[in-house]
């Protein structure tokens, strides 16, 4: 039988519907549990969706997993992956060993995911295995911000735990402008202004927090000058199986996500990742981010615990991800799959095209569009900006957007359009 695989997904990210397709090309059966409207729905590489309500997560992740039958489960975000940490806790008794093992086969050792999970404290543990981290201290309190902030220094960099793609974060260059930024993210949103989001973004997540506003836990971190960088890497039981680095050309704003990026050969980002899944004994697939300086050394700003958005890429034998886990997992040699990325410069689908229609990078690069998977394709097209009142795309425009993705050099491109 065909080895089995759930992909947990919260958020819409086109992560889960890139990583069904990986998957199902090396004859796995994937499976995925996600929120109405995320696009892995609109995949037909995922066999089934489960359905994820975000009043109720925990519930919709234990029947995700017993009707999935997994013998694998990816978390495609942090908030699944800590839906899947308190699902852990909750099941390590008697009577549920197997969901507990399922568990702790696919992410590795639950119980250093609160260390990976809080930024000072996981920068403290990197630092302890000699890889280059900014000073990063946390901070609880007007008080220890003050004196942190006197400590570190300007320009100072403001992070909130538990926030992703570039939320959360602040880059400061004044004592004001620090001030400010601290105000504003040590501070629970308002209930009101949490429906309102609810509404804006068709996300419960926000109702939910309405109800039980939580106070962020708050660090500052040395500002360094340089240029993001980001490693992609499968590992299994502490052992990195095969890893991407990539520099970051275009991104979503100074803190958001990456748009395009280069692969790169460095010897520092594989050591680090290769001492992290070590000492944190981590199964499946996870991320690191950097920051490359002036010299070019690179000094770590925090570890993704999940598949980013470069982990599905094949980039040729021993570079794809999909294809060593899937290989260790099972036991059975790695099959890369066919049609390997050839070109180092990848601008990501839809992010790049979001970013800037008409960037130069969507030609120059290997653009990485879905063509094999048109309703995902369409799907992407059709979802709304990050400008929450963007309206949805109608199908006359669809097509006239799809006309305009410039081809890059994917092989398909003439069959499929």
């Amino acid at each position: 039988m065909a080895p089995r695989l759930l992909l947990v997904a919260t958020t819409s990210w086109p992560t889960a519907a890139r990583l069904a397709a990986a998957f199902t090309k090396l004859s796995w059966h994937v499976e995925a549990m996600a929120p109405a409207g995320a696009l892995v729905r609109s995949s037909r590489f995922a066999e089934t969706v489960h359905r994820y309500a975000a009043l109720a997560p925990m519930s919709s992740l234990q029947s995700a997993i017993a009707c999935a039958g997994a013998d694998l489960v990816i978390p495609c975000d942090d908030r699944a992956v800590s839906l899947l940490l308190k699902l852990h806790a909750k099941v390590t008794r008697p009577g549920h060993r197997d969901l507990a093992g399922l568990i702790a086969r696919s992410l590795g050792a639950p119980e250093h995911y609160e260390t990976m999970m809080t930024r000072p404290a996981f920068l403290a543990a990197a630092e302890a295995l000699d890889i280059a981290v900014p000073r990063t201290l946390a901070i609880a309190g007007e008080d220890e911000f003050e004196t942190g902030l006197a400590e570190i220094g300007l320009p100072v960099v403001i992070k909130a735990d538990g926030s992703w793609g570039g939320a959360g974060v602040a880059v400061t260059c004044s004592r004001e402008e620090a001030r400010a930024a601290y105000r504003r993210l040590s501070e629970p949103v308002s209930a009101a202004r949490s429906v309102l989001r609810a509404v804006r973004r068709h996300d419960a997540h926000h109702l939910a927090a309405a109800f039980a506003p939580v106070r962020p836990r708050l660090s500052l971190q040395a500002f360094i000058s340089g240029t993001p960088a980001t490693t992609s890497f499968a590992c299994w039981e502490g052992e990195v199986l095969s890893a991407l680095h990539f520099d970051v050309v275009a991104s979503d704003g100074n803190t958001g996500p990456a748009s395009v990026v280069r692969r790169t050969e460095d010897p520092q980002m594989a050591e680090a990742a290769r001492r992290l899944a070590r000492r944190f004994r981590l199964s499946g697939l996870h991320g690191l981010d950097f920051i490359r300086d002036a010299s070019g050394a690179v000094h770590l700003l925090e570890i993704n615990p999940r598949a980013t958005q470069t982990a599905a890429l094949a980039l040729g034998e021993g570079r794809d991800l999909v294809a060593a886990l899937a290989a260790r997992a099972t036991g059975a040699c790695p099959a890369p799959r066919t049609q390997a990325i050839e070109n180092d410069l990848i601008a990501l689908f839809p992010q790049e095209w979001r970013r800037d229609p008409a960037s130069p990078h969507l030609a120059a690069a290997h653009h990485d569009v879905p063509w094999d998977d048109p309703a995902l394709l369409r799907a992407c097209l059709a979802e709304p900006s990050r400008f929450p009142f963007r309206p949805w795309l109608t199908k006359e425009r669809q097509a006239m957007e799809l006309a305009s993705l410039p081809p890059g050099n994917h092989p398909a491109l003439a069959s499929e359009r």
